[in-house]
């Protein structure tokens, strides 16, 4: 028989174990919440669509003539536990504009992002489900042929996304381009082209600089990596490293594109050696200058010039020639003829004897 002491412990041990498996753990017992992250990963895509986007449409493609309704869905998918309200708008796109009017250039609103019209701008999709938005584009009955682009963006549950529009608008296609504001700066050349046309081009660049003495940069057609949408400006530079030192030079500048779009332009620029050009009229003025101080310094002072004229100094031809204002050594004109005139009588006196 057991002693009193352990059956005690035994009964207790027991009756802790029949507690512990009579309260459910409270992990256990607490819902567990959604996951945010797949509440929040709904889609928006064109209609048609497979799932995960492939084998659908990457983007809108309409196409339609100046006045028309081009119609489309916009599908958004929700896979989440919980419903998800989305607000949709249109946006325009690089190019979007149309080729503008004079003074109109910049203006907002005037692409398929203002023409696009959806069924409704707010949505709720319910959780795993997918909901279909119906939306129109009205093409101006005063479009410009061409292509433009845009896009119809979708925001909600804190994420946004942009399913891209693309439209072709029907008409005649017209490619035209210039090249203007070409510049030499340094050694470098600026210039600016502009797609004046309605279509989208791919242009390519000549360059040529001639100076005084020959060709001095030839550079044949190239294609540039960039693409000129309808009206759109885009100011470039190309690099002209070998500049001459002393030379006037004409730069000519010739764009081209599909569709016999072309311009030419051209800019005049003089190159100049400054520094050393200034270093040498500096050094050449300061010897100037050094020479004639020295000039000044080595000329004797208060000596008459002779500039090879005659002086008349009152005195007969072969007469001794006044000194120091006029006076000869020995006194003035009075003291002089007495000298004379006692010359003579010494010469009489000394003949006569």
């Amino acid at each position: 028989m057991p002693p009193p002491t352990t059956g005690r412990a035994v009964r207790l041990a027991l009756a802790v174990l029949l507690c512990a498996l009579a309260v459910p753990p409270a992990a256990a017992a607490a819902p567990r919440a959604p996951s945010p992250a797949k509440d929040a990963s709904w889609t928006a895509r064109p209609a048609g669509s497979g799932s995960g986007g492939k084998g659908g449409r990457p983007y809108f493609y309409l196409e339609g003539a100046p006045g028309s309704v081009l119609q489309d869905r916009l599908s958004v998918t929700n896979p989440g536990r919980s419903p998800i309200t989305v607000r949709l708008r249109g946006t325009d796109g690089p190019g979007a504009r149309t080729v503008p009017r004079p003074g109109t250039e910049g203006a907002p609103g005037t692409g398929p992002g203002a023409w696009l019209r959806a069924a409704a701008t707010e949505v709720t999709v319910p959780a795993r489900t997918r909901a279909d938005v119906p939306f129109t584009v009205t093409v101006p009955a005063g479009a410009v042929p061409g292509d433009r682009s845009g896009a119809i963006a979708v925001r909600g549950g804190g994420r946004s996304v942009e399913v891209g529009l693309r439209l072709r608008i029907g008409g005649p296609a017209v490619a035209a381009l210039t090249v203007e504001d070409v510049t030499v700066s340094g050694r470098t050349i600026h210039y600016t082209l502009v797609n004046r046309g309605n279509t989208v081009l791919a242009p390519q660049v000549a360059v040529r600089a001639d100076g005084l003495f020959g060709t001095l940069l030839r550079r044949e057609a190239r294609a540039l990596p960039v693409r000129l949408l309808p009206g759109q400006r885009l100011g470039l530079t190309e690099p002209w490293r070998d500049t001459p030192a002393l030379d006037s030079t004409t730069v000519r500048l010739r764009v081209t594109a599909a569709g016999d779009a072309h311009g030419e332009a051209t800019a005049h620029a003089v190159f100049v050696p400054w520094a050393p050009l200034t270093g040498g009229a500096l050094f050449l003025l300061a010897a100037v200058a050094t020479g004639a101080y020295a000039y000044r310094r080595g000329r004797p002072r208060g000596r008459p010039v002779d500039d090879g004229r005659p002086v008349d100094d009152g005195c007969p031809a072969g007469g001794d020639r006044p000194v120091d204002g006029g006076r000869l050594p020995g006194g003035d004109r009075s003291e002089r003829d007495q000298q004379h005139s006692g010359t003579r009588h010494s010469v009489q006196a000394g003949a006569e004897s």
